[in-house]
């Protein structure tokens, strides 16, 4: 079909927006009452195909920036604050998660949402007229694997609401920028899309070494002034430049003080993890493609997903020299690697051979993702990757299962079993690789033990036998382990 032809309707699957002025009809029909007669009801059926036309030209205009970004990779982008309309914003607002935590101010999405024309016009007007200001977010801290804790900053409701659309305007240009090696927070890519990367990777290529690496506090250490000069060299539109130098600089409020941050980025904020990625493209993905693939002796494959990665090499040779020269460059962009956390190991098909040979046993495994990566012999006895969840997050998950129980064993079991069900489910949705049936298992009879230890603590007298937990488990019963990712692995 013809672009220049294509309906609203399909310009959206192209930029990867769902198209709603069926949606908004609806609604403008449902707040339309019947006594306002038949006038009444056409002024608001016109006044809404007027505001569905405004984000239908929006749609248009994010497929002719695609076009444009895909067509020409150096042109800059110099007009974009114009699409900020009052529906781009109530786009935006519903695209965000009802349960968000609020921000400084304290308004949840659910209060905002009652008053939603009144305030998204308000916001509107306050960005047409230059008169929006960025607050400060709301730090609070979540637990890290290893026991440390994590900063996050937790935006207010209307910036969340701004952040959103101006990524719903910039995401169909730097999509086609972005490498196919980066899979983090991008549109139609996920974390099994980059597993199954690697397996590619290892056991179809010449893969014999793997670079795991990890970056020390990556979020926190983006030199705000070198990310705003890559964004600058597509987007030349000083309204949107302008509103992510507030975000980067509203600063943090803990403990009811206002802190000044000079470099970072908020984790938590909607704008964040594109930023991280817009960052780590310029300063990794196409210095690896453009300037490092040219200059080794054999394979190279870089598999990214947002600030985690791993290089696999066909080389050791190649391999050394470019964690001597990754140092340098992150060193140039404000990065560290994690010594403790980065290791280069001997790992595929032809490393497997010579440890063999030299009565070595198996490679080493790495971590990616949240599953340990093992060199293991397929039925037919060809050499393939076993995935296994990561010893880190199978007990992680299960002290999170064990510790719901023991907090809500006094609630009716029917609600119970309805929870259990979600988060047995949810666990096997994100680990349900083929190769990982026995660490599904596993999880399984945690949760299975949990339970019933639980339940038989309900009161001082209470007891929960197996013959009456098995009894229980006949009419609630618990979601056996199961395959759900149709991956190579």
């Amino acid at each position: 079909m013809d672009e220049d032809n294509r309906s609203p309707r399909e310009r959206c699957k192209v930029v990867g927006l769902p198209h709603s002025s069926d949606e908004t009809g609806e609604r403008a029909q449902a707040r339309t009452p019947s006594s306002e007669g038949e006038q009444g009801v056409n002024a608001a059926v016109e006044g809404n195909a007027e505001r569905a036309w405004t984000l239908d030209q929006v749609y248009t205009k994010l497929h002719r920036l695609a076009a444009k970004a895909k067509q020409d990779p150096n042109w800059q982008f110099t007009n974009l604050a114009h699409m900020l309309t009052e529906e781009l914003l109530g786009e935006a607002f519903r695209r965000l998660r009802k349960e968000a935590s609020p921000g400084i101010d304290g308004i949840t999405v659910a209060a905002y949402e009652q008053n939603l024309e009144s305030n998204l016009e308000g916001l509107h007007r306050r960005l047409r007229e230059g008169r929006y200001r960025a607050q400060p977010v709301r730090r609070v801290y979540i637990e890290k694997e290893d026991g440390k804790k994590r900063p996050l900053g937790i935006p207010a409701i209307e910036d969340k609401i701004v952040q959103r659309a101006v990524l719903i305007i910039l995401e169909p240009i730097y999509e086609n920028d972005f490498l196919p090696c980066s899979y983090g927070f991008r549109p139609r890519r996920s974390t099994h899309q980059a597993l199954d990367a690697v397996f590619r990777a290892i056991v179809l290529g010449k893969v014999s070494y793997v670079l795991d690496a990890d970056i020390k506090g990556y979020f926190d250490n983006i030199v705000r002034e070198q990310l705003m000069e890559i964004i600058r060299a597509r987007v030349k539109d000083e309204t949107i430049c302008r509103y992510m130098g507030k975000w980067l600089h509203a600063g943090v409020i803990e403990d009811g003080a206002l802190l000044v941050t000079t470099k970072g980025t908020p984790q938590g904020a909607v704008i964040s993890p594109w930023m991280a990625n817009v960052y780590l493209h310029h300063v990794l993905d196409q210095w690896v493609e453009k300037q490092i693939k040219p200059l080794l002796k054999g394979e190279i494959h870089l598999i990214r997903y947002a600030d985690d990665f791993i290089v696999c090499f066909q080389y050791h040779e190649d391999a050394t020299r470019f964690l001597a020269v990754l140092r340098q460059r992150f060193e140039r962009f404000g990065l560290e690697l994690s010594e403790a956390k980065t290791q280069l190991i001997a790992f595929g098909r032809f490393a497997a051979e010579q440890l063999r040979r030299e009565g070595k046993g198996k490679p080493p495994t790495f971590n990616f993702l949240g599953f340990t990566h093992i060199c293991a012999t397929s039925r037919q006895g060809k050499f393939t990757i076993h995935l296994s969840t990561a010893k880190n997050r199978l007990k992680r998950a299960a002290q999170r299962l064990t510790e719901w129980c023991r907090t809500h064993r006094h609630l009716k079991v029917s609600e119970q079993h309805a929870t259990l069900v979600r988060k047995m489910t949810g666990h096997y949705q994100a680990y349900g690789r083929r190769t990982n049936y026995a660490s599904l298992r596993q999880f399984f009879r945690i949760a299975e033990r949990s339970w019933r230890k639980w339940l038989a603590r309900r009161s001082q007298h209470g007891t929960m036998t197996w013959t009456r937990y098995k009894a229980l488990l006949a009419r609630f019963p618990l979601p056996q382990p199961r395959v759900t990712q149709a991956g190579v692995c």
